[in-house]
């Protein structure tokens, strides 16, 4: 499967006058090849293995049933959707697994490479934090805020691309 990272600037609005907001960047952050490869590799020898010294049904019906189950684990790993939205007043918003940010309480802002990945996930990682990292998207944004109503230190985000993730965000700030 493919990773989707699509920059649009496109703005559209409802039949009733309101105002939708536009699609800045999406990017969904899809299982991995070797995953689907794993799975399939693993639906066969045990469907196979039901179908031992037996007629023909007793590897169909297995292969079927597990291969729906496998394939519906792996849509559900990959079912993480970062996007990042702007709004008629240009206010700008980050939307990951339920959780949305507005650029207004961002200080600061860097790309964290694959190289600084397990220290930025190590000791060095606050526990208050808000993440969202698969261990196969190996680069993140981190978004240091600035609210004294949040608790939250700063968010660490996997992507496949964060300085287009922070330019779309927090246009000029990325560090």
């Amino acid at each position: 499967m493919k990773d989707t990272t699509e920059p649009s600037g496109s703005t559209g609005g409802s039949p009733n006058g309101s105002t939708v907001p536009s699609v800045l960047y999406r990017e969904r952050q899809w299982a991995p090849w070797y995953m689907w490869l794993a799975g399939a590799v693993l639906v066969l020898i045990l469907s196979g293995q039901f179908a031992l010294n037996r007629n023909v049904w007793w590897f169909v019906i297995p292969l079927l049933a597990l291969g729906a189950l496998v394939g519906w684990f792996l849509l559900w790993l990959s079912r993480t959707v970062v996007r990042v939205e702007q709004e008629a007043d240009g206010t700008r918003w980050l939307l990951v697994d339920g959780a949305n940010l507005p650029h207004t309480v961002v200080a600061r802002s860097m790309a964290v490479p694959a190289s600084a990945r397990r220290n930025a996930l190590g000791r060095q990682l606050d526990p208050a934090a808000f993440l969202v990292t698969h261990g196969w998207v190996q680069e993140h944004a981190l978004l240091v805020l600035d609210d004294p109503e949040d608790p939250t230190p700063y968010w660490l985000i996997a992507s496949k691309n964060p300085a287009a993730l922070l330019d779309a965000f927090v246009p000029g700030q990325r560090a």
